[in-house]
């Protein structure tokens, strides 16, 4: 088992979006498994691989729904005009938790390590997961999606803790 660190905010690779996985090499199935252990700590839900120093499309999960797993290469195909409005965290930004909307259904496709299709799909809880994680892969941070006077106070929290 091997549960990898996290990178907290400043962390540059956080802001680096990921390359796509061409091959399925021994170092991308090492990633994988470290993604799984990683996510399978308590308290957490996703986990991106840039949030553990490696700049490649994929992320692991963890919801009583859906178990825990990863998909690599992860695309959004379908988000819900519906909007959901609820506080949101961060292991990368921890302990500071703000209001976010995201989309109230999100449908994300990609592959897993063995070459399998994978689809993921929800509401609520898993559509913001996907959306979280999404966005790690493209380099963006949560805060970054914040109404402006939470944002303005997101910032202000993160300079005093971190």
């Amino acid at each position: 088992m091997s549960i990898r660190p996290i990178r907290l905010i400043g962390d540059p690779v956080l802001r680096t979006p990921c390359d796509p996985i061409r091959d399925i090499t021994d170092g991308v199935r090492t990633l994988v498994r470290d993604l799984e252990d990683t996510v399978d700590d308590e308290g957490r839900a996703g986990v991106a691989a840039n949030q553990i120093g490696v700049t490649l499309r994929a992320f692991s999960f963890r919801h009583e729904d859906l178990g825990v797993g990863h998909i690599l290469n992860p695309h959004i195909v379908e988000l819900s005009d519906e909007q959901q409005h609820d506080d949101e965290g961060c292991l990368s930004v921890p302990g500071l938790w703000f209001p976010r909307s995201r989309a109230a259904y999100a449908r994300c496709v990609g592959t897993t390590v063995d070459g399998d299709d994978i689809e993921i799909a929800g509401d609520d809880v898993i559509a913001r997961l996907i959306q979280h994680e999404v966005g790690h892969l493209d380099g963006e941070l949560y805060i970054d999606g914040l109404e402006r006077s939470v944002r303005k106070r997101a910032l202000r929290a993160i300079r005093e803790t971190f």
